[in-house]
């Protein structure tokens, strides 16, 4: 097992680096000149508009520019933004933490109810259950995360006014984008642990333990979950970049203050290092989530081998 961790981390070395090559190439690629930006649209000289452009090192060649920005990122350094002139780690460190939240408690909510409602479907096979569970997670999946949260608002904020609709100051803030989040992810797992599930049930050593007299109960959660979750974890790995991506959209509907809102914010004012660094950020999170599920693997199948 740390043997395969290790060749893991080492095999996200280059990943991290191809990373780092798209992200600055953003700034380079991407219409629209920062100095424009700081000046507000407002004429310069030729003066001012040189020294902000060395300021900001796009004076210097394109592969410099890189270097200057890689070191800076072995520092701990993303640059400043170019609106609010803050550091953008500075402006990703006090929303980051909210995101996580958003996207821990919408994960949370969708394997919960994911998992159980597919179990449901996968036990009362070809029963008013699995139809009313597979018309749902159906329904889940064709429905705009955006459309659902506009609907939980006007439902639970402004008609029965039992939840807040925006910002974050408690707990209670999370409960409807979280929820909103939640049910969309849900509809995909329910579909896999079904169907995974039924695949399992049928096979052999499950049959066989049934046959031995094994409680349905034992068989089921003992046996045949472990294996029925494995492709079900793979589904929740590869669901961190929808989470975060449908998490930018969510805070703007709840003008929840995440990096999302962040993001948004830094693209309509064309605030390349903020782009950049929220673009970083959330590609680390989606490799080191993809890292935590291959250890998931383990701990949910003690027998998977990992040579």
């Amino acid at each position: 097992m740390r043997t395969y961790l290790l060749r893991r981390l080492l095999i996200t070395v280059p990943v991290l680096f191809a990373i780092t090559v798209l992200v600055f190439l953003m700034q380079v690629l991407l219409p629209g000149d920062p100095v424009d930006i700081m000046t507000l649209g407002q004429p310069v000289d030729a003066a001012t508009r040189a020294g902000l452009r060395r300021e900001l090192g796009l004076d210097l060649p394109v592969h410099e520019q890189y270097l200057s920005y890689l070191g800076g990122l072995v520092r701990g350094d993303l640059g400043r933004s170019v609106r609010t002139r803050r550091p953008v780690m500075e402006e990703i460190r006090t929303r980051y933490p909210n995101t996580l939240r958003l996207a821990a408690a919408s994960m949370a909510i969708a394997i919960l109810i994911g998992v159980l409602t597919g179990v449901l479907a996968a036990v009362y096979r070809d029963t008013l259950i699995d139809l009313v569970v597979s018309t749902l997670a159906t329904l889940g999946l064709s429905v705009p995360a955006f459309w659902l949260g506009l609907i939980l608002i006007f439902q639970f904020g402004v008609t029965w006014q039992l939840l807040p609709v925006m910002g974050f100051d408690s707990w209670r803030h999370l409960i409807l984008p979280a929820s909103t989040l939640g049910l969309i992810l849900a509809a995909a797992i329910s579909r896999m642990v079904r169907s995974s599930l039924l695949d399992v049930l049928r096979l052999d050593y499950v049959r066989t333990a049934k046959a031995k007299g094994l409680n349905a109960q034992h068989v089921l959660w003992r046996h045949a979950m472990a294996n029925a979750l494995i492709p079900v974890i793979t589904i929740v790995g590869l669901q961190v970049g929808a989470v975060l991506g449908g998490a930018f959209i969510i805070e703007v509907v709840f003008a929840f203050p995440g990096i999302g809102e962040l993001a948004i914010r830094a693209i309509q004012y064309r605030d390349f290092p903020l782009i950049q660094g929220v673009t970083l950020v959330v590609a680390l999170t989606t490799v080191a989530a993809n890292l935590l599920v291959d250890v998931l693997y383990g701990v949910v199948n003690p027998q998977i081998q990992f040579s």
